[in-house]
């Protein structure tokens, strides 16, 4: 496998990994964690629930950018060096995101957010 396909694998896994802090703020905030609705009660939620939630969706909506990116890169033979650093600086900044995000700070968050979209985008022109 290689260093931008692991890469891909471990962004499938960071926003599962962020579930539980959604559901942590959902169980703090309401008592309760409720399955039968919890869109529902994600959507009411404020603070710090409301913003591990948000990082959860936005991993997910990076990751289709980054998916389409390390595939195309893959598939176009893009030079292997700069392919796995671009793969792996993307995963950095993934994983600084959520937490950022969560503790509400903002710059950091932005800053890594750009920085790993320039990343995925850099993957379909190398």
């Amino acid at each position: 496998m290689t260093t931008p396909l692991l890469c891909l694998f471990i962004g499938c896994i960071i926003p599962f990994l962020l579930a539980p802090a959604a559901a942590y703020y959902r169980k703090a905030q309401f008592g309760s964690i409720d399955n039968n609705n919890p869109r529902v009660q994600t959507a009411k939620l404020e603070g710090a629930g409301a913003r591990a939630s948000a990082a959860q969706s936005n991993a997910w909506e990076a990751l289709a950018l980054f998916t389409a990116a390390v595939l195309v890169n893959h598939l176009n033979g893009g030079d292997p060096d700069t392919s796995a650093t671009l793969a792996m600086v993307w995963v950095g900044a993934r994983v600084v995101h959520g937490p950022a995000y969560i503790a509400d700070l903002a710059p950091v968050r932005s800053g890594v957010f750009v920085v790993g979209m320039v990343c995925a985008i850099s993957l379909f022109f190398v």
